[in-house]
């Protein structure tokens, strides 16, 4: 039985929870998904259990932060004066912003608090700190 390798295309269902068992993403209610082994396009951890795997096979696999989104950054912490956003902007904590970083790059910012003075936004990745574990069903060859 042909097994998963470097270069591959594959179609993989998945479901991701945190430690706590709180669910964070899945696929099982839509398409999988389809990357190439060794293309960048998902964790490398989520990358690397898959080689060996064949069609049909099931596998659970728990990544560190530092081999899924990294360890939370307080560095990307941000207070900001309210009177610097505009108005029409809803600063809810948990609603996500897209601003420009220096160089021009989009990034999302996540509300974590909000008072009549001030906001304070979080550039980390919000998965960044947690130790993610997948349950990972290789689906198919191909696209």
């Amino acid at each position: 039985m042909r097994q998963v390798a470097t270069g591959d295309t594959v179609r993989v269902h998945y479901t991701g929870t945190l430690d706590d068992g709180t669910e964070f993403d899945t696929s099982t209610d839509r398409d999988p998904i389809a990357f190439m082994i060794g293309g960048g396009q998902v964790l490398p951890g989520f990358e690397n259990a898959l080689v060996g795997m064949t069609e049909g096979e099931t596998k659970s696999i728990t990544l560190s932060p530092e081999d899924a989104y990294g360890p939370h950054d307080p560095e990307l912490l941000h207070a900001v004066e309210r009177e610097r956003i505009p108005d029409e902007i809803d600063l809810k904590v948990g609603a996500l912003l897209q601003a420009g970083d220096a160089q021009g790059n989009e990034i999302t910012l996540r509300v974590v608090e909000v008072s009549d003075e001030m906001a304070t936004l979080d550039a980390n990745h919000p998965l960044a700190g947690e130790t993610l574990t997948f349950e990972l069903t290789m689906v198919a060859f191909g696209e």
